[in-house]
């Protein structure tokens, strides 16, 4: 999920693409319940969206774009997410809207962010998150794709490579935040974000060399606890941007920056207590069970 939520976020399969007709009959609201998500700059159909079957080419071509989940109680959850996700940094709310498809339901096993200001969140995701972790799951998932929609807004991230692994880790970096702060998520330990972490961590993947690489799942699960540890701080979005690339230098191309943060010098005494823990991150030395305890 960058600029989609490769997921997230996240990162899918594109869908074939097939253009199909619209018309003015009513979305069913119904409809049941798959990981991956984005990269490129993302462009996206406009109101039509409201009456036709046909979502973009990066969804099914049976996918239905839907203003809801399957229940009002999840439905309201993911508005209120959105809601408090956007307010946490300032903003108004993206439009957020729902894929399902009743060919394929696992086809939906995405999240993605537009540059249009829109992020699409597939049924299947959302229903697969939500069981493995509970509401938590998908709260950082969604927090992940508006972090797509920050660096969409701010020309982020500041730190580039041939991959969309900065993109993603930073997204990933942006929900471990917003799962800390007082007017975000709210958890206080490390340990109450478990299932958030471990998600993120499951849909890492090791094609290093691929264009749509979002991250190692030890780099991922890294960049969640670094946003985290960040989240001990109020930041703006280019703040954020600049910590959180100046002390994830370790992941991104094996060397760390070591000299004193002036920028931030009290983020800079509090993150040193952390720097030899995010090495062993990145490294792999921690063990999934030792990371639970941090």
């Amino acid at each position: 999920m960058k600029r989609n939520f490769k997921f997230c976020f996240l990162a899918g399969a594109m869908a074939v693409f097939s253009l199909t007709a619209c018309n003015d009959d009513k979305m069913e609201d119904n409809v049941l319940p798959n990981s991956t998500t984005e990269n490129a700059k993302i462009e996206q159909p406009g109101e039509l969206e409201k009456i036709c079957y046909y979502v973009d080419q990066y969804w099914s071509s049976s996918s239905v774009l839907m203003t809801g989940l399957q229940n009002s109680t999840d439905t309201n959850f993911m508005n209120g997410q959105m809601t408090k996700i956007a307010s946490m940094w300032g903003r108004s709310n993206p439009t957020l809207r729902f894929v399902n498809d009743p060919s394929n339901f696992n086809s939906t096993y995405n999240a993605i962010s537009y540059s249009t200001g829109k992020i699409y969140y597939g049924y299947a995701i959302y229903y697969d998150a939500k069981n493995k972790g509970g509401d938590i799951v998908n709260a950082m998932i969604l927090a992940h794709e508006y972090g797509h929609q920050l660096q969409y807004i701010f020309n982020l991230p500041s730190v580039n490579e041939s991959t969309a692994r900065p993109n993603e880790l930073e997204a990933d970096g942006f929900a471990g935040y917003y799962l800390r702060r007082p007017n975000g998520y709210n958890k206080t330990s490390f340990a109450e974000i478990a299932s958030a972490y471990e998600f993120a961590q499951s849909i890492g993947d090791n094609q290093t060399s691929s264009p749509n690489h979002h991250g190692t799942p030890p780099q991922r699960r890294s960049a969640v606890r670094l946003g985290f540890l960040l989240g001990e701080y109020s930041l703006s979005a280019a703040d954020f941007d600049y910590n959180f690339f100046y002390y994830y230098q370790g992941v991104l191309n094996g060397t760390y920056k070591m000299g004193k943060n002036s920028r931030n010098p009290e983020i800079d005494a509090y993150m040193s207590k952390y720097m030899d823990e995010l090495r062993k991150i990145q490294s792999g030395e921690i063990s999934a069970e030792e990371f639970k305890k941090l």
